[in-house]
């Protein structure tokens, strides 16, 4: 007798809660739809990677209400042989090889729906860390984001999280002092002189500088606490840090 078909979807949250949308042209200079964030339900179970494979009821994954569910089809394949298929792909799947650009939640479950019904998932979803390092101010962010990450990774201990500054924030922090002496020195060869004399500075400069600064000290104060990955202490930092100055920033770029 044929095995019965099980209904095999994606659900696809957005951690960020709709701020990427909101705010990701001002801060990125292009449009985001969301940070994406998917699982796959089939047997009535929901599969997601973060600190390793996670399994839980369909509906109960700790993201909330899903912003949307794809249908991806009908799968024959009995759930004992998916399990073994899990159990096979686990060491691939661990906490410490999970990487935000290129080894993550969505890569899973790309993976294993190619598995069970031999499709991938929307290619918009698996296409996001491009969107945001191909913008001019996300090739700095996500080299920031991954350096905490692996700074977690290599010396945290839950009961006693360990973090060090990533290099990268420091450069961060750095290049924001350097740039504010410029513009002080710039303002003081330039007192007395007519006022078409003046430089032009980019009004947006010193609030794009001062984001990319606070969300770096925002994530990892997020990060050393243990509790969080990476991708979802992105978005939390993010999300503090853009209702803290998103308003402000938004004035000042329709002015």
């Amino acid at each position: 007798m044929a095995e019965e078909g099980h209904k095999v979807s994606l659900h696809v949250y957005d951690l960020s809660h709709g701020l990427a949308r909101q705010l990701s042209m001002s801060f990125l200079g292009k449009t985001i739809e969301a940070i994406w964030h998917t699982g796959v339900v089939v047997y009535g179970r929901e599969y997601y990677y973060g600190r390793g494979i996670q399994e839980v009821v369909a509906g109960t994954a700790p993201y909330g209400t899903p912003m949307r569910v794809v249908d991806l089809g009908i799968t024959h394949i009995p759930k004992d042989v998916f399990e073994m298929y899990l159990q096979e792909i686990t060491p691939r799947y661990t906490a410490e090889s999970y990487s935000l650009l290129a080894h993550n939640c969505n890569n899973f479950s790309s993976e294993i729906t190619q598995f069970l019904v031999g499709n991938n998932i929307p290619d918009y979803i698996l296409n996001l860390p491009n969107e945001v390092t191909s913008s001019p101010m996300g090739a700095l962010i996500m080299p920031m984001i991954q350096n905490l990450e692996t700074t977690l990774k290599a010396g945290a201990v839950p009961q006693a999280p360990q973090f060090r500054q990533s290099p990268v924030t420091n450069q961060v922090n750095r290049s924001t002092d350097t740039e504010s002496s410029k513009i002080q020195a710039s303002k003081e060869q330039t007192s007395g002189k007519d006022e078409d004399a003046k430089p032009k500075v980019d009004p947006l400069g010193d609030a794009r500088s001062k984001l990319q600064e606070e969300i770096g000290k925002e994530f990892a104060a997020i990060m050393a606490t243990g509790t969080f990955r990476a991708s979802e202490a992105a978005a939390l930092a993010t999300k503090k840090v853009m209702q803290k100055y998103g308003h402000i920033n938004m004035n000042a770029a329709q002015s």
